[in-house]
Parts: C-alpha cells; sequence; structure tokens
C-alpha cells in the first residue's frame, strides 16, 4: 500500500473545471488525484481531499474555507488539504478498510471476511497492528495519513484495493502464525486447547 501524506502531497485540479463546479453551488468531491466528481457520482472507492459546497462568494483561492491552501498556478489549481484532516476522517471513514486514526488503535475491518480473519487470529494472539502490517507490506492500497518525523505524528486511513487478494494474504499468514505457535508454545498444544481455539484453528482450516 501507498502512503498519501496530506502533510507533503499537493492535489493538483484544472481550474476551468473547478470554477465551473463551484459556480453551480451544489456539493462536489475532489478525490486524492485531483478528479472533481460531481455529487450523483460518488462512489464507495472514492478517497476525498474534499467533499461539500465552496463559497462562491470569495475568490477561488479562499473558496475552500482556511482550512485549506489553494494557489492558482495558470490552468491549475494547486491544493494542500492537511490542515482539515479531522473533517477528512469523517469524510472518508465510510469507505475506509480500517481506521488507524485514534489512540485506541485499529479495532475491526470494514470488510466482512477480513473482520472474521481478525477476529479470530486474536484467540491466538495475532492483533489487527500485525494484520495491518502485512496488508500494508502485501497489498495494493493506499494509506491516507497524516505523518511527521518531529515530533513523531501518524494518524491514517486504510482503503485495499483488491479485498479478495488481502483476504488470502491474511489468512495465509494467520495459518503460518497459529502453526508455529502450536509447535513452540506449550499453551497452544492441540491437546490443552479450548473449545474456542479449536473453532479457530477450524476456521483456518487447520
Amino acid at each position: 500500500m501507498k502512503k498519501f501524506n496530506l502533510f507533503s502531497e499537493v492535489i493538483v485540479v484544472n481550474k476551468s473545471d473547478l470554477q465551473n463546479i463551484i459556480d453551480k453551488s451544489e456539493e462536489f468531491a475532489i478525490d486524492i488525484y485531483g478528479n472533481i466528481i460531481d455529487n450523483s457520482s460518488y462512489t464507495k472507492d472514492d478517497i476525498y481531499i474534499f467533499k461539500s459546497i465552496a463559497d462562491t462568494d470569495v475568490e477561488l483561492v479562499k473558496s475552500f474555507g482556511n482550512r485549506y491552501q489553494l494557489v492558482e498556478d495558470d490552468e491549475r489549481v494547486l491544493i494542500k488539504a492537511f490542515g482539515n484532516w479531522q473533517a477528512l476522517i469523517e469524510i472518508n471513514t465510510p469507505n475506509a478498510s480500517y481506521d488507524d486514526t485514534t489512540a485506541d488503535g485499529i479495532g475491526e475491518f470494514s470488510n466482512k471476511g477480513l473482520e472474521e480473519i481478525g477476529w479470530n487470529a486474536v484467540d491466538f494472539n495475532i492483533y489487527y497492528r500485525s494484520l495491518v502490517e502485512v496488508l500494508e507490506e502485501k497489498c495494493e492500497g493506499v494509506i491516507l495519513c497524516i505523518e511527521q518525523e518531529e515530533p513523531y505524528q501518524f494518524s491514517g486511513l486504510g482503503f485495499i484495493t483488491d479485498n479478495k487478494a488481502a483476504y488470502s494474504i491474511l489468512f495465509k499468514y494467520a495459518q503460518d502464525r497459529i502453526t508455529e505457535a502450536m509447535k513452540s508454545d506449550e499453551d497452544y498444544k492441540r491437546e490443552t486447547l479450548t473449545n474456542d481455539e479449536l473453532k479457530v484453528l477450524k476456521f483456518f482450516k487447520l
């Protein structure tokens, strides 16, 4: 997965197209790739850096409000959106695969299949953090985040492109981790497992 760090990313939008949709005085959105999306064309795959009604009574660079930085550059508008991060969490969470924006960490996956893996794997001390690290290393997708080094700060939402591929990768990862635990940890010998743990083995086909 690739990080889209709002602290450093500049979103480029066509100036004429942007002005035209602002002039309609209707809600519209802009995704992380600079595509302008009217309110009849939203999809579950969209990742937004703006989703609202822009102010038509001010000049273009101020039309998104003071939480955005807009710069006009010939036929382009350059947008920095990190100042509106808190609102973008609310806007994008319904489409996200997982939420890593709170101090509590990741608590669930939005996809039913991935959530079944996460819910079962925890009985063998395999937690969401390790599962997400596997996804971020091996799967296609986007991590919409704010990340800075000094002082270190991270907050992000994950968007997985292919849930079927992600399921296969996580399922195999959990299988391997559980198999290793049963070989090396006395607490996970098959004959000592609880009924719940045996159900987990059945789920993971072990």
